[in-house]
């Protein structure tokens, strides 16, 4: 499958709602018990990880550092670039999007024991993560504000095309 019949619809994230759903996992993840600190998934997770440790006053943050992405690409193979000791136990993952899975099993097995949270789920990813906020559908790329800039946008009335 290639990317053009894989991906058929954009979903465009602005960092103010990043900003909000980040947030709404912190308070999702208020019912689970104390973590110690959290890990995120670089470099997706980065950012939400920082704003979820504001929000539950975690100051201990680690990073397990994974390659499996190149635009709208997939690579052959996950690349695991660090890891982190231990089975995870008293810890929270957090990672910007679970897609297909494949990351998402890797850092699993590395780290069994966590709690794993990411803001946006994908069909084929959902069941991998333990929390979630938003869903989207696995054929929509989403286009974080990392990724973007804005940019003019022709005027649908204009970009008609006349017979």
């Amino acid at each position: 499958m290639t990317d053009s019949t894989r991906y058929k619809k954009a979903y465009p994230i602005s960092w103010d709602q990043l900003h909000r759903d980040a947030r709404a996992l912190a308070w999702r993840l208020l019912d689970h018990d104390f973590f110690k600190g959290i890990i995120a998934v670089t470099r997706g997770g980065l950012v939400p990880a920082a704003i979820i440790a504001r929000e539950l006053d975690i100051r201990l943050v680690d990073t397990v550092c994974v390659s499996s992405y190149a635009w709208q690409e997939q690579q052959g193979d996950i690349e695991v670039l660090k890891t982190v000791e231990g089975d995870g136990q008293g810890w929270l993952i957090v990672d910007d999007l679970v897609d297909t899975g494949r990351t998402a099993e890797v850092v699993r097995r590395m780290l069994p024991k966590a709690h794993f949270a990411s803001v946006y789920a994908k069909p084929a990813g959902r069941p991998l993560v333990d929390t979630f906020v938003t869903e989207v559908s696995q054929d929509t790329w989403i286009l974080f504000p990392w990724d973007s800039d804005v940019q003019f946008v022709q005027p649908i009335i204009g970009s008609r095309q006349t017979p």
